[in-house]
């Protein structure tokens, strides 16, 4: 077994203008004082991370790497949520989703699509340049609106937009396969990849890619009402990276999974720091210790309520205190068990 390694933080929430979230080195000086060990770089914030130098140059990936060493702290994964966002998008959403993209790219999805595809391979090469095995991100969709079948949906539309997603994900897969990292979607509502099925959907139109993998984020189970645990015990081996991230579900007279359309703070379901929601993370992390995860666990803050420097604070503490040691060895060894067929025939009376 393997002990998960952490505690890190993804930086995409915390980032700003002001110091010291403005920099990458102001930033980890920041979480290595709350005790964190790795970072996941948001790969858009160009105040952070230069995604295209990364990808041209070993040289300036070993600076990078070299001066997150310095704070104590390593890269977990390189982020491309906004740009995966745009691999695949309905023209409903395209004035929402321009903002994703560069300024010069506004009212033209078909460059803004090609500019998100290159900025995918660039994430190859770059995750390849820094030594990562992981990389995040989201699948995009062409689907999404239709979720709720009413009007009812008509036959095979759902087949074909998995296989536009899957024509438009399969040389971005190739080009991360080459570089020896998985590509791990993170299921998430507005994503046509948003539960166990609909990876499995996705998982069978690529051919089953060993690069497609999972992102696990219990948050968004928990707001779909999905057993989280459950889907660890299916989807194991294909979980490569893992967001700690906590949510609660309180339906109520008024409203309940839809919300809605309220503001996050009244929503039903809504995103809590650690500790304040009602995902069993116990249980997680006892699951993904008994299935040898091989990854990081990484904070990913959203809350509602609480100021992020506190949850920063406190996300630290919740993982390290949550982390299983595995043990090296079964805890009724002094017992004298061994391993002997001649005995164990005599044991049995064979």
């Amino acid at each position: 077994m393997k002990t998960l390694r952490g505690p890190a933080i993804l930086l995409a929430q915390f980032a700003s203008d002001s110091e010291p979230y403005n920099s990458l080195e102001g930033m980890a000086r920041w979480a290595s004082g709350f005790g964190y060990r790795g970072i996941q770089i948001p790969s858009w914030d160009r105040r952070l991370f230069d995604l295209k130098l990364a990808a041209e140059s070993k040289d300036y990936c070993d600076q990078v790497r070299g001066m997150l060493r310095s704070h104590g702290l390593e890269i977990t994964e390189l982020s491309t949520h906004l740009q995966g966002q745009l691999v695949a998008v309905h023209p409903a959403y395209d004035l929402l989703f321009d903002g994703f993209a560069p300024p010069e790219l506004k009212g033209n999805p078909e460059a803004r699509r090609h500019w998100a595809v290159e900025q995918l391979l660039l994430a190859a090469r770059a995750s390849r340049n820094l030594n990562l095995t992981a990389h995040g991100t989201f699948s995009g969709a062409l689907a999404w609106q239709f979720v709720y079948p009413w009007p009812a949906r008509p036959a095979g539309l759902i087949e074909t937009a998995f296989e536009e997603l899957a024509r438009r994900w399969k040389p971005i897969l190739d080009a991360f396969e080459d570089a020896g990292v998985d590509v791990c979607y993170e299921l998430h509502p507005g994503e046509d990849l948003h539960d166990g099925a609909t990876f499995e959907r996705f998982l069978d139109a690529v051919g089953g890619h060993p690069r497609a993998n999972i992102l696990f984020d219990p948050s968004h189970f928990v707001l779909q009402q999905l057993d989280y645990l459950a889907f660890l015990d299916i989807y194991h081996e294909r979980i490569r990276a893992f967001h700690v991230k906590d949510a609660e579900f309180r339906p109520n007279g008024r409203s309940g999974v839809y919300g809605g359309y309220q503001s996050w703070v009244d929503r039903p379901g809504r995103f809590r720091s650690l500790g304040d929601g009602q995902v069993d993370f116990g249980a997680i992390f006892s699951k993904l210790a008994q299935y040898d995860y091989p990854g990081w666990a990484v904070l990913e803050w959203e809350c509602a309520l609480k100021h992020p420097e506190d949850g920063a604070r406190e996300g630290a503490v919740y993982i390290r205190d949550h982390i299983i040691r595995v043990t090296e060895r079964a805890f009724d060894d002094f017992a004298g068990a061994r391993r002997d067929a001649d005995f164990n025939r005599r044991v049995l009376g064979i």
